[in-house]
């Protein structure tokens, strides 16, 4: 039998778990200490709670992160686009910043954390100032040769601003999804529509790209994320600069209602 100086309660220190886990483990080891038992099993018991206490964070999280069904095992999901999109990302292999400051890394890190062991695998290719002409030109290098699992696409508020015909940004945006999904048959689309801050009329031209994506999305049985609706919605609780900070770049704000958006619809494409 073991003989220890056990500690008075007012020594114990409790593990970080939540305030209902954290009151009732104090309560616990107070009351094991307090009765003073000189055997193995005190601290076989206290052990167990500290284990418990320990496993709690990563249960909170798989509980609070609702699990999205097109996230299988070593998942590889590719994220295209333009700035919204890059987010200023690294362009190294230097794992914090390698995904930018926006809602591909917001989505990355939410079920990165509350699932590892399903070892998802986040790409941003999305580059600052492209249009759907600037996609084509490295399409294969940055999107077929990446082999996604998902790939998803916001592009297009940069052509509108750039006047690349809507004949020409449907036809070659067309070609590059039949391109990914001729290299993998069972690839998984996700198409954003482009927005802008709605703070006046928005120009026809870009209402006509909203409107391709969204035939694009129905031709390919692609996920479509209406992003400019999600934005609309959010100025009515906020003045639409609280979301958009200039035209068309979202505020970490912004980007967290993307997130968001982007998550909720693709659960609910692939359930």
């Amino acid at each position: 039998m073991m003989d220890s100086k056990l500690p008075a309660s007012a020594d114990l220190e409790v593990l970080p778990c939540d305030e209902a886990w954290n009151a009732e483990i104090h309560i616990m080891l107070t009351q094991i200490l307090s009765s003073r038992i000189q055997t193995g099993m005190h601290f076989l018991i206290v052990t167990s709670v500290a284990i418990v206490c320990l496993r709690m964070p990563l249960e909170a999280a798989e509980r609070n992160v609702k699990r999205i069904p097109a996230f299988n095992s070593a998942s590889r999901i590719l994220f295209q686009g333009d700035s919204i999109t890059d987010g200023n990302r690294g362009r190294s292999a230097d794992p914090n910043h390698i995904l930018g400051h926006g809602y591909v890394f917001i989505t990355a890190a939410r079920h990165g954390a509350a699932f590892p062991s399903d070892r998802l695998d986040f790409i941003n290719r999305g580059i600052s100032g492209h249009t759907v002409l600037d996609l084509e030109m490295r399409w294969k290098t940055d999107a077929l040769d990446l082999k996604p699992d998902i790939l998803s696409v916001l592009i297009g508020v940069n052509d509108d601003a750039r006047g690349v015909p809507l004949d020409q940004y449907e036809r070659v945006y067309d070609a590059l999804l039949a391109q990914a999904r001729a290299a993998n048959p069972a690839l998984k689309l996700v198409l954003c529509e482009p927005f802008v801050k709605h703070d006046g009329p928005i120009r026809d031209s870009l209402v006509k790209r909203q409107a391709i994506v969204a035939a694009l999305a129905k031709k390919y049985g692609a996920a479509l994320v209406r992003f400019q609706r999600v934005f609309d919605e959010a100025s009515k609780t906020a003045p639409a600069d609280y979301w958009i900070w200039d035209k068309v770049h979202p505020t970490y704000r912004g980007h967290q209602l993307m997130a968001d958006e982007w998550e909720r619809v693709v659960r609910q494409t692939w359930k």
